[in-house]
């Protein structure tokens, strides 16, 4: 038996410094620890688990500050060099410490189960049956351009992006499916990745790939998933015996050893940056991981973001289209402009649409509310005195939710009860503004009482699998009107959906933020190609004050190319993304004076060519939860460039004392 001799593991750890730790460990020849493995390490005052990033004879620290490795998880296959150098990438790219990004990066069970805990979890893992049957079943005859743009992705070699660019129910899913059929046929051990923006969205898709594949492992990797079940799932990708991964953003991190295809679907959503901790965009992650495996991946929208339709623009992107619907004889709905200064609209609904619903009820078809915002109405008002229901801990009203009888700020989650009389003056007439989807359920119960209605939101979707469900119900055919917000938008196949009525969506026309008009155009489109994918006749009714806008004009047309083309060259007349690369200093206190005063020196503390520091502002919502925020814009031509400054920026950040929490976004969406 070899004696023990000592060795010293560098080990990354999530924390926000932007290091990474030596430990010493005590080891034999045969049971080297490896780069890839997890650690149990004393950190501070507590032991937490680590990521070896190296493996040394000999290090630079002093021994006598050196403290001794717990564990090692040698039971566990080590995470790839690949997946390593991901995760570095990252990490440099958004700036954040290399522990900060591999750790969140994997399940919360593998970092703090104990070892026997694992080694039931592998045991499990073991017992399930290893499916590599990749023959599809129940393949459907596709359209001339579904099938080219099929052969193009699954006969792709190398690193090759391509855009999918199709009308809504253009039949995207299933050229995605017959991709993958293609790549699973070729490939014995090959792994495929498919992401969607929105958790409502994988059980349809879901359901989709196990009819099509069921001879093929699935695994799912969202946040709803319990921890026992995301570490399964994780596991069974790991070890190669998933050959098909569906997840949300989170899922860009997941360890695929074998992956030959990866497939983003809605591209174009916001959701797939993620907003707390780590700001990374999964859609741009997947596009650098596909390159460094050089392997192909696409991007499927029927409103691409501007960026990548740039990069199809300029050949960067391959651009492969869809102009037809799938089902055949389906058509586009036609799209037509309530103007809501002529027809005067009673309880949020113009006549035109009230008639349009009444037609839909007496021939047996569906219709589709759309208003992204949810609650009774956006804030109650006291008519004598002025009085309104802010929110005393943020800059935000407290919206009503009247079936609960509370006040609520959807931004701290602070609650109260709906106060009797107002606070101000005492008049206890009180009076609801504006409208949500509570309250156009109410109305609609009321103008039709034979109806069957169903609010889809985040209200009514809150307990795990209602909204599963509800979805389930609309398929069935048991709702006759549906009201909801954008989780009802988009991915949704309602065959007997011929109505899409879309209310106040006037507000988005008047945002500061410049990408507002590209959102509600996509938001448009999106929800107006819920209507009529199954062949019969439909249309879309939206209600507004400003029919004359070009943005209106473009969503009657289905004209993406051109509403995008002209966004681009505003754009680039602005010098705003894709033409420019911006970072956003994020700086929160008790104090607005205290924030701005820490990004005006971190303003002043370096200057770099190349590099715009804009003046320090208050967000748009200055305080939330008793905590004042202000950001300061930075602006380059140049990705490298600024890149290169903000390395150097941060360093100089790090070092300066202050009680100010702070962060920095690098690619912001919202600013």
């Amino acid at each position: 038996m070899n004696n023990p001799c000592p060795c010293y593991l560098q080990i990354a750890i999530d924390t926000p410094l932007n290091a990474v730790f030596d430990y010493r460990w005590q080891c034999e020849d045969d049971q080297r620890p490896q780069v890839g493995q997890l650690a149990l390490v004393p950190f501070a005052r507590r032991e937490v688990m680590g990521l070896i990033v190296g493996v040394a004879e000999a290090t630079d620290v002093p021994v006598d500050k050196l403290k001794d490795a717990l564990a090692v998880r040698s039971q566990l296959p080590p995470l790839s060099a690949k997946w390593l150098a991901l995760a570095g990438f990252a990490a440099d790219y958004y700036q954040r410490p290399l522990g900060e990004v591999a750790l969140p990066g994997l399940p919360k069970n593998l970092r703090v189960l104990t070892t026997v805990a694992l080694d039931r979890a592998l045991k499990k893992l073991a017992k399930l049956e290893t499916r590599h049957d990749p023959a599809p079943a129940n393949m459907p005859v596709l359209n001339p351009q579904q099938q080219a743009a099929a052969d193009a992705i699954g006969g792709a070699a190398g690193f090759t992006p391509s855009l999918l660019y199709g009308v809504t129910g253009s039949g995207k899913t299933e050229v995605y499916l017959q991709a993958c059929a293609q790549v699973l046929a070729r490939e014995p051990d090959g792994q495929i990745l498919i992401l969607v923006p929105e958790i409502n969205l994988t059980p349809q898709l879901e359901g989709n790939i196990r009819a099509r594949f069921p001879g093929v492992m699935l695994a799912t990797l969202h946040s709803s998933l319990s921890e026992g079940e995301r570490m399964l799932h994780w596991l069974a990708a790991h070890q190669g015996k998933a050959r098909i991964v569906l997840g949300t953003r989170l899922a860009i991190l997941a360890s695929l050893p074998h992956l030959k295809l990866i497939v983003i679907d809605e591209e174009h959503d916001p959701s797939y940056k993620q907003q707390e901790g780590l700001r990374y965009s999964a859609r741009d992650l997947a596009v650098w991981r596909a390159w460094q495996l050089q392997i192909p991946i696409v991007l499927g929208s029927a409103t691409p973001s501007l960026e990548t339709w740039h990069h199809a623009q300029s050949g960067r992107y391959r651009k492969l289209e869809l102009r037809e619907r799938a089902v055949q004889n389906a058509v586009l709905p036609q799209v037509k402009l309530i103007d809501m200064e002529r027809d005067k609209p009673k309880d949020g609904l113009t006549s035109q649409l009230v008639a349009a619903i009444r037609q839909r009820m007496e021939r047996g078809e569906q219709s589709l509310l759309f208003l992204n915002r949810r609650g009774y109405a956006p804030v109650i008002c006291c008519e004598s005195c002025g009085w309104i229901s802010e929110c005393t801990r943020c800059t935000s009203f407290m919206v009503l939710h009247r079936p609960e009888h509370r006040l609520r700020c959807h931004h701290c989650s602070l609650e109260m009860r709906i106060p009797r009389h107002c606070p101000t003056c005492g008049n206890v007439d009180l009076q609801p503004l504006g409208r949500g989807t509570q309250r156009v359920e109410e109305g609609l119960q009321a103008l039709f009482p034979e109806a069957r209605v169903l609010r889809i939101d985040a209200d009514s979707t809150r307990k795990k699998g209602s909204a599963q469900e509800a979805f389930a119900s609309v398929h069935r055919g048991e709702v006759d009107i549906l009201v909801g917000t954008q989780m009802v938008a988009k991915g949704h196949d309602f065959k007997k959906l011929t109505l899409v009525g879309i209310m106040n969506p006037d507000t988005a026309l008047f945002s500061q933020d410049y990408r507002a008009s590209e959102r509600l155009f996509a938001q448009l489109m999106q929800v107006a190609g819920r209507a009529g994918r199954a062949g019969m006749p439909s249309e879309v009714l939206v209600q507004t004050r400003y029919p004359q806008h070009p943005l209106y004009g473009a969503v009657v047309h289905h004209d993406y190319d051109h509403f995008a083309s002209a966004l681009l060259e505003e754009r680039e007349q602005a010098a705003l993304p894709p033409y420019l690369f911006q970072a956003l200093l994020r700086a929160e206190a008790r104090e607005l004076a205290t924030a701005i005063e820490f990004l005006t020196i971190a303003r002043d503390c370096l200057q770099h060519p190349g590099i715009t520091i804009n003046d320090p502002i208050p967000m748009t919502m200055t305080r939330v939860y008793n905590v004042d925020r202000a950001q300061l814009l930075v602006e380059s031509p140049s990705r490298p460039a600024l890149q290169a400054f903000l390395k150097e920026w941060l360093h100089m950040l790090r070092e300066m004392k202050s009680r100010v929490k702070w962060s920095l976004e690098v690619d912001p969406l919202d600013i």
